[in-house]
């Protein structure tokens, strides 16, 4: 009961959710699947890559990139990024190396980009995100730690909220979800970070990598040319945490984490304004009544902090092996809860995923992953914080 109640008086502060989910049943679709271990003895493993030959990265939250070559961890990290992240805390913390993604021509270039939390540069901050070009060395198993490329740099004003995925569209150029900035509310200025466009925070970003210095803006970008931030894709967000492209469709799902009382899903376009101060998923924030939604656009899905209290973003299921899952987007809550999301007609209609294979005790839900057959795995932790090595990857599969 200790470990609970400074649980929620963490998240209440937190600005993540304020109470536990209740274990009320619904009347949704459920789908029974098993997950079957293929690493564990992680540290708050947050998300992965695979390279061509099928070789899984796995990001974990205290700085280091793991090797799952075949059925073996190897002892000997990809990347070790500790020395560079701002310090965390062991018992809770949203920063870290929180997001990787390979370079689309990863194959013969070798590049591979991270999002880091790293000490700020500026009074008032409390630390800095960091997004990184790096190459990996001749030895496949070893990044070249000499060769970053620092990209990209915004002050964070609070500990929390940062997004930190990273994803190759296919269109080639890199997306980076950022949080509001942290606190609760979105107190930033008079609008909150959300709805402000001389700031990237709350935003989804889209820039080309694809220069020797920095980065270069595409010129289709939404607000090119505009009093805003010319990176900005998309805004409106809170804390963007995990979004990802349908490989069939093409289309960008992200989830965004609420304040007090909902979670949503929404499908990303190009300009689109998302809500946040203005609305909590399809419900008026600020102010609480009679808020203006004609331009905004809403999410697909939301549920009440009855069920979760901070949704983590997945993958629509492309993959061959599991049928029932074919074109539904998978995605989770922190605190354990797996659903997925149906396409019918105009509407999404969602259901419950039910597991076997999964451990006793709690199992946090830290983000997904996708192979090279559009199979997914799901990344937990059995602590709050990142300080132990209760982490582990599991494999979605048939039962």
């Amino acid at each position: 009961m200790k470990k609970l109640s400074f649980l929620i008086n963490t998240l209440f502060v937190l600005g993540i959710g304020c109470s536990a989910p209740s274990s009320k049943k619904t009347n949704e679709p459920v789908i029974s699947l098993k997950i079957q271990k293929i690493a564990d003895g992680l540290h708050s493993p947050v998300t992965a890559a695979f390279t061509p030959d099928g070789t899984m990265l796995i990001a974990e939250q205290t700085g280091q990139i793991k090797v799952l070559k075949g059925k073996d961890l190897l002892e000997v990290a990809f990347l070790d990024l500790k020395h560079k992240l701002v310090k965390l805390s062991g018992a809770y913390d949203e920063r870290g190396l929180l997001g990787i993604a390979l370079h689309p021509d990863y194959k013969r270039n070798k590049k591979f980009y991270v999002y880091y939390s790293a000490p700020a540069t500026e009074v008032g901050s409390d630390h800095q995100s960091v997004v990184s070009e790096f190459i990996t060395s001749s030895d496949p198993m070893k990044a070249d730690s000499a060769s970053e490329r620092v990209l990209l740099t915004v002050q964070q004003p609070e500990s929390n909220h940062n997004g930190g995925d990273l994803k190759f569209g296919p269109d080639g150029y890199l997306y980076i979800g950022l949080g509001d900035g942290g606190g609760a509310g979105d107190k930033h200025g008079t609008s909150g970070n959300g709805q402000n466009m001389n700031t990237l925070l709350g935003k989804i970003l889209r820039i080309d990598v694809n220069t020797e210095s920095s980065y270069k803006i595409p010129q289709d970008n939404p607000f090119v040319g505009k009093r805003a931030k010319s990176e900005i894709w998309a805004f409106g967000l809170r804390n963007p945490w995990r979004f990802s492209f349908d490989r069939k469709t093409g289309q960008l799902f992200a989830a965004d984490v609420g304040q007090n009382k909902f979670e949503e899903v929404n499908i990303i376009e190009k300009g689109g304004n998302y809500g946040w101060k203005i609305m909590e998923a399809t419900h008026c924030f600020d102010p609480e009544a009679n808020c203006k939604t004609d331009k905004l656009k809403l999410p697909i899905n939301e549920y009440k902090h009855e069920l979760g209290i901070s949704i983590t973003g997945g993958y629509v299921y492309n993959g061959s092996a599991i049928k029932v899952l074919s074109g539904k987007y998978i995605f989770g809550d922190w605190t354990g809860p797996l659903f997925f999301l149906e396409h019918k007609g105009q509407t999404w209609t969602r259901g419950n995923i039910e597991l076997t294979g999964k451990p006793s005790g709690d199992l946090k839900i830290l983000g997904f992953a996708e192979d090279n057959f559009a199979e997914l795995y799901v990344l937990t932790n059995q602590e709050v914080g990142p300080k132990g090595t209760k982490g582990a990857v599991y494999k979605f599969v048939n039962l």
